[in-house]
């Protein structure tokens, strides 16, 4: 966030072109930090010394840290020093900025004087964006009085990085009473307290395609439906690992399942934290214990039962159903499963569905998710078992629902598989139980 915050301000200020930051931008993945550039930055080595230890490195087979060392310039500990800043996000941005303009480490430094000034950062909460820590940096742009406002955003932000692109800044939030959009996908948790926690879109601009491209690992998605349920797997997953944190501390929440819903607008007391990705602009959306209502009619992205032959083509003739409101889910599952020579013969989006598909299909196994609209994966479980009580059933979770899957478990279900989706993980698992 450090390289996109800083190198907008110097695009502002005319001191680099904003094709330079684009280009440093995409460089950072890759780039390796020269210890020169650390040293000088840190103040322990001079650009002149840099110099000339690099001169020595062309007549020497040895490291730029060694001759340092044997010239008495550094010690062994501030090279395993220099080492471990490597991977500095400040530092990344000097060694590449220097490589692509005229700019020396000392302009860069004396530009970063004025930058902090401007934009009122203390060292501490400088350093902090130097060296993109997340965690740190949630109070310079997320403050509330009410809980669980920053670490949701906290939150979000980390998978945004994990799930999508590391090519993101955020902008200090607001605290709004209704905000228009294009898209939105949200999702409730009730219990202790009432939080919504959502991903939405004023406008357009391909951050909400984004968000949902990369989640699902399509950049080909061919629908709006799609977009929209990889959207909400997204905010399900975030949902699930939030509601695991606050389990933890005997805080009790249950989750709903998630909705989207397009051109309308959301009202009420909630904040709204903008983040740019790859300059496409969405919002994190958050209200906790307020009014909140994100929207009139949730779009439709539910499926309806869809079945195969009925049995295996090849392999061992094992025959699945797959259970899950998210279309995403249902066809990462399909793909694991039908790679392993097994035969899906029936989807189905909700638990009622998902009953009737069973009792149509008789599959030789089952993944039901918990949390899904009309039936949820419970109430699903409980029925299929009482139709047939050998049935071999594995549900699917994202986190946060611990009592519900003790209750499964305890119920008849036979394992448990967490989203996201580990391929291994849920072939090994089906094996074991057939």
């Amino acid at each position: 966030m450090f390289i996109q915050l800083f190198g907008k301000y110097l695009v502002e200020k005319k001191a680099i072109s904003a094709d330079v930051l684009k280009q440093i931008i995409e460089k950072q993945k890759t780039v390796r930090v020269k210890l020169g550039t650390i040293a000088v930055s840190d103040g322990i080595l001079t650009e002149k010394q840099v110099e000339e230890i690099n001169e020595m490195q062309k007549q020497q087979d040895k490291r730029f840290g060694d001759i340092a060392v044997d010239l008495g310039l550094l010690t062994p500990e501030q090279i395993v020093t220099l080492l471990s800043k490597q991977g500095n996000a400040y530092m990344q941005f000097i060694e590449l900025t220097t490589q692509l303009t005229s700019l020396t480490n000392g302009d860069i430094e004396e530009f970063l004087k004025i930058y902090k000034k401007d934009a009122g950062f203390s060292d501490e909460e400088l350093e902090a964006l130097k060296s993109d820590d997340i965690d740190k940096l949630m109070p310079l742009f997320v403050f509330s009085s009410k809980p669980y406002i920053m670490d949701i955003a906290g939150l979000v932000a980390r998978n945004l990085v994990r799930f999508v692109s590391s090519d993101y800044y955020i902008e200090k939030a607001k605290h709004l009473k209704e905000l228009s959009y294009t898209h939105i996908a949200t999702q409730e948790m009730a219990g202790d307290h009432n939080i919504f926690i959502g991903i939405a879109e004023e406008e357009d601009n391909g951050g909400f395609l984004k968000v949902g491209n990369s989640f699902s690992h399509d950049d080909k998605t061919k629908t709006e439906a799609d977009t929209y349920d990889s959207v909400s797997e997204f905010i399900n997953v975030t949902s699930g690992i939030f509601v695991t944190e606050l389990s933890k501390n005997g805080v009790n929440i249950d989750m709903e399942p998630p909705l989207s819903f397009k051109a309308q607008k959301a009202v009420g007391d909630f904040y709204v934290v903008p983040v740019y990705l790859e300059g496409a602009k969405i919002n994190i959306v958050i209200s906790v214990d307020s009014d909140f209502v994100a929207g009139e009619t949730p779009e439709n992205t539910g499926a309806v039962i869809s079945s195969g032959e009925g049995e295996a083509a090849t392999g061992d003739g094992n025959t699945v159903l797959v259970v899950d409101d998210s279309r995403m889910s249902r066809l990462m599952m399909k793909g694991i499963l039908e790679k392993a020579d097994m035969a899906v013969v029936a989807e189905a989006a909700n638990g009622e569905d998902g009953v009737e598909a069973y009792k149509k299909f008789k599959p030789d196994i089952v993944t039901l998710d918990i949390t899904m609209p009309k039936m949820d994966g419970l109430e699903a479980l409980e029925q299929i078992l009482k139709f047939d009580p050998e049935a071999k059933v594995i549900m699917i979770t994202a986190a946060g629902q611990q009592d519900k899957l003790i209750k499964a478990l305890k119920t008849g279900a036979k394992r448990f598989i967490n989203k996201p989706f580990n391929e291994e993980e849920i072939v090994r698992n089906i094996k074991e139980i057939l």
